[in-house]
């Protein structure tokens, strides 16, 4: 039996203090690196609350944590996903893993994206567990890896439940719903875009650059596939193909690397390309459309594999989910609203199999990511009563 509560924003200051940074392709040697350290401590957290927990490997050091809060067989299951991984924290103005409480924020890295959350999760869930509210729904509390980078946590967790995998004891059929943890300041997201991320490649022939004549300069090559990249994403820009919550697609190149030293012909340019995805796009479609307009310049340019591929979240199967989230958030916060955004979240991978899905949390994403993470702890309070709230009345919907 729980006897007292640890408060959200206690909660959230012994997050921000154990480091969990995706490397984010970074040499992982370091005390800041990958999840084990939280996942440890939530399995002691959920120990503590007498919770069935499991802890299933993703990747070396880099593990999804499950929480159960067992309701009956009778009511329907919520799952609760919040990720453990926090971007780098270079340049920041701001001990990253010192919090610190100033005029009603939190200050760290993970404040706001999305420990803030997993701080508010962390309450309701122990509250579960000390109240036991007689016509509470049954909650999976998925404390996932590496949304961050490549999002194999989330992959993963799908897979418990799709039959790909069979990694969980427990998680072996779909949830009822699925609530995901960002920064939405309280308001419902039910549409976003999702992303697809991938590397061109272009090859030349490299030779002395006094004698340019005798090599195929990979950079020039490089220089037309941007052109018309450029080209394809002022098109997407000026297209009225657009979602009405969350806009329309964009493509964006964001890294490139090529040539080793200026005195000789390259023989080898890489890009790196994200191009966000709205609703009812299909990702394998996209790719294959990028790819065909290189087609042309002939072997010379080859498409990698996309390494990260997230669909958009539409907003055509979560409304009745929604309002019933809204109408808890009404009581509490006051007047919200369903909303899209552009970002991308773990919840349209579990969207795309069935779940009835939306997005939710305390915090601005304004805050994400930035050299002075903080978060307002009158939402983080505020969250943690709606996540309770919501779960203990039967998560009931239209």
């Amino acid at each position: 039996m729980i006897t007292q509560l640890a408060s959200p924003a206690e909660l959230l200051c012994k997050l921000i203090s154990i480091p969990s940074v995706s490397p984010m392709g970074r040499d992982v040697d370091g005390e800041i690196y990958l999840e084990h350290r939280l996942s440890d401590w939530l399995e002691r957290y959920f120990s503590h609350l007498g919770a069935d927990c499991e802890r299933i490997s993703v990747m070396p050091g880099r593990d999804n944590v499950l929480a159960y809060f067992d309701a009956g067989i009778d009511r329907p299951t919520v799952l609760w996903d919040v990720h453990q991984d926090t971007v780098p924290v270079d340049g920041m103005t701001i001990p990253p893993f010192t919090p610190k409480e100033h005029q009603g924020r939190i200050y760290g890295r993970g404040a706001a994206d999305v420990k803030g959350s997993m701080a508010s999760m962390l309450h309701a869930f122990a509250r579960l567990f000390q109240e036991r509210p007689r016509n509470a729904a049954n909650v999976i509390l998925s404390c996932s890896c590496d949304e961050e980078a490549t999002a194999e946590g989330v992959r993963h967790l799908v897979a418990y439940w799709t039959g790909q995998r069979s990694a969980s004891q427990r998680l072996v059929t779909a949830p009822t719903f699925a609530i995901v943890a960002e920064p939405t300041n309280l308001d419902v997201v039910v549409a976003h875009r999702g992303v697809l991320r991938f590397r061109v490649i272009t090859n030349g022939h490299a030779c002395h650059s006094s004698q340019t004549e005798l090599g195929d300069n990979a950079i020039y090559t490089m220089a037309t596939v941007v052109q018309r990249l450029a080209k394809i994403a002022r098109e997407l820009e000026s297209s009225l193909t657009v979602h009405p919550r969350c806009g329309g697609a964009r493509l964006s190149v964001g890294r490139i690397a090529g040539g080793t030293a200026v005195n000789i012909v390259p023989d080898h340019c890489e890009i790196e390309i994200d191009r966000r995805l709205i609703p009812g796009e299909e990702p394998e479609e996209i790719y294959r459309s990028l790819c065909q307009a290189f087609h042309d310049l002939g072997p010379r340019v080859s498409c990698m594999p996309p390494w990260l591929v997230s669909p958009a979240l539409g907003d055509d199967h979560n409304a009745s989910l929604a309002s019933a989230l809204l109408r808890a958030i009404n009581e509490v916060a006051g007047k919200h609203e369903a909303i899209g955004v552009p970002f991308c979240t773990n919840a349209a991978m579990i969207s795309s199999t069935g779940v009835p899905t939306v997005v939710f949390g305390p915090g601005s994403i304004a805050q994400a990511h930035t050299v002075d993470e903080w978060i307002d702890v009158t939402q983080l309070n505020a969250a943690a009563e709606i996540y309770f709230r919501f779960v203990a009345e039967g998560a009931k919907t239209d």
